[in-house]
């Protein structure tokens, strides 16, 4: 295995995202990729290597921009890796992390249950949450051309991912479909802690949201 992986692999990603959506680009990797680490050395355990590639690897190629292919980004990173030098198991393991990370419209039932996994899936539903999940959720609605809010619309239970990735619904629908319900999918207690607070701040936007949304109830 090359002993510059990791800056191989920050090269190989920053390529990729080049021209990304701004709620899932480089920066948004950078983000997980560094609380990835912060978790890690907080809860004192877990293989960093394996981490921070998984970290770095999670979002190469997202089904929501793919066409729905939850394999891809999987398949892109295994190979890529191969190409460095990983041995079989590491790559195996980093597969199954990257297939599995994905909100996919609910807490989806899965065999990875490996305390890599785990912190590296905080670390990306934490950039789901707070300042940044609020300003990243906007992004993509109006990369999407969503509206904003619409009252008519119902918040909606998704049978399955593909129905989920195909949704045209509000972004406000977003936060009670998805983000409200991270805090309590949270696997580690450094994750959980940080959830609470993010958690906490986007319950104040959304109550000042209802208030200007509807005026005729001031």
């Amino acid at each position: 295995m090359s002993a510059s992986v990791i800056p191989h692999t920050v090269t190989f990603v920053r390529s990729i995202f080049e021209g990304a959506e701004g709620g899932h680009d480089w920066f948004h990797t950078e983000r997980v990729w560094k609380m990835a680490r912060y978790i890690r050395d907080q809860e004192g355990k877990g293989d960093r290597l394996t981490i921070e590639l998984a970290a770095l690897l999670h979002d190469i190629s997202d089904p929501k921009f793919n066409g729905g292919d939850e394999e891809a980004g999987s398949r892109m990173a295994t190979d890529f890796l191969a190409g460095e030098g990983l041995d079989a198991d590491r790559l195996d393991h980093l597969g199954r992390i990257i297939r599995h990370i994905s909100f996919k419209g609910g807490n989806t039932p899965h065999s990875e249950t490996s305390i890599e996994f785990q912190i590296v899936q905080d670390a990306d539903r934490l950039d789901a949450l707070g300042a940044i999940g609020i300003a990243r959720a906007f992004n993509y609605g109006g990369f999407k051309n969503l509206p904003i809010y619409d009252p008519a619309i119902p918040v909606t239970a998704y049978a399955d991912a593909s129905s989920y990735y195909a949704s045209r619904a509000p972004t406000i629908n977003h936060f009670h479909e998805k983000l409200l319900k991270l805090k309590d999918l949270m696997n580690t207690a450094t994750g959980k802690a940080l959830a609470e607070e993010r958690h906490r701040f986007m319950l104040l936007f959304l109550e000042q949201f209802r208030r200007e949304a509807r005026p005729e109830e001031l």
